[in-house]
């Protein structure tokens, strides 16, 4: 019997996708360093771990896993899952190595810039392909998305709860309440 983790305790590791076939198969959009690594973990949980899931890899097409999570049959099954988040307990996962970071420690890090001016906290963590960017909220810039690089971000303190951004010429307009229209 899996007992549910506490939901903060939890690691984001993949997203599962649309269904592929009528049988219940699903694609899965994993996190993890190696994608197929995602059931190397144990149980994977939604994000308020009032479910978990037993998955198991079939395959691979287009950047995704194909799957098959244990007691889902059936396409209308399947299709109840897009999106939800497959998550594990952060215990189980080893330590991150110096300068990388688990994406969840990351979110709610207040961030300024290299001279001290205050941008906002950290509010996502997306990677598009290109790299991972940040989305920086409740600061003087509107929809500031700052590309995570050691460049542009050259300190991070989890434990302080602060990152330094390096802003690159021309990621900062002028701040929101400055705009004129």
């Amino acid at each position: 019997m899996n007992i549910p983790p506490d939901p903060a305790d939890l690691i984001l590791l993949g997203t599962i996708g649309a269904p592929r076939g009528i049988k219940g198969d699903v694609r899965i959009k994993s996190f993890t360093a190696e994608p197929e690594d995602i059931t190397s973990y144990g149980p994977l949980w939604n994000a308020d771990a009032t479910r978990s899931f037993e998955v198991c890899v079939i395959g691979e097409a287009k950047g995704m896993l194909i799957a098959r999570i244990k007691d889902i049959n059936d396409r209308n099954d399947a299709e109840s899952l897009k999106g939800t988040g497959l998550h594990v307990r952060r215990g189980i996962l080893p330590p991150p190595e110096e300068d990388a970071f688990y994406h969840v420690d990351l979110i709610g890090l207040r961030a300024e810039t290299t001279k001290g001016d205050f941008l906002g906290q950290v509010e996502a963590v997306f990677d598009h392909g290109a790299g991972d960017v940040l989305e920086i909220g409740g600061g003087p810039y509107k929809g500031l998305v700052v590309p995570f690089t050691n460049e542009v971000v050259p300190k991070v303190d989890i434990e302080g709860g602060l990152l330094i951004v390096d802003p690159p010429e021309g990621l900062l307009g002028p701040p929101e309440d400055e705009v004129k229209l």
